[in-house]
């Protein structure tokens, strides 16, 4: 079992929380970088502005992947249920290709 699942929602709140200021923290930064970069006509400032903000946009995809996960919402009760199983073996479905198999190694 994963430890993460075992967390108490007001604290993983918080976390959740937490990891959204330093997103807007990061997205901040980078537009201060790209505007010093367009003071200053200095291009290494604007990679650098974009690469904070790649890296903003990357911790708020994996926040939303690991804080929605269906292992999670299954954990939490919120996952839709399994569904039931029909019982339909792809052993019962002939192809026509099978049929000239079978036929070859009868005769």
């Amino acid at each position: 079992m994963n430890a993460f699942l075992l967390l108490p929602t007001p604290l993983f709140t918080v976390i959740a929380l937490v990891v959204v200021l330093v997103v807007i923290a990061l997205v901040a930064w980078a537009l201060q970088l790209m505007q010093a970069a367009t003071d200053r006509r200095e291009f290494s400032l604007m990679l650098a502005g974009c690469m904070v903000c790649s890296a903003a946009v990357g911790l708020a995809t994996v926040m939303v992947l690991t804080f929605t996960s269906p292992v999670r919402l299954e954990a939490r009760g919120l996952a839709a249920p399994e569904p039931e199983l029909s019982g339909v073996s792809l052993d019962a479905i002939v192809l026509p290709w099978d049929d000239s198999l079978t036929l070859q190694g009868e005769g």
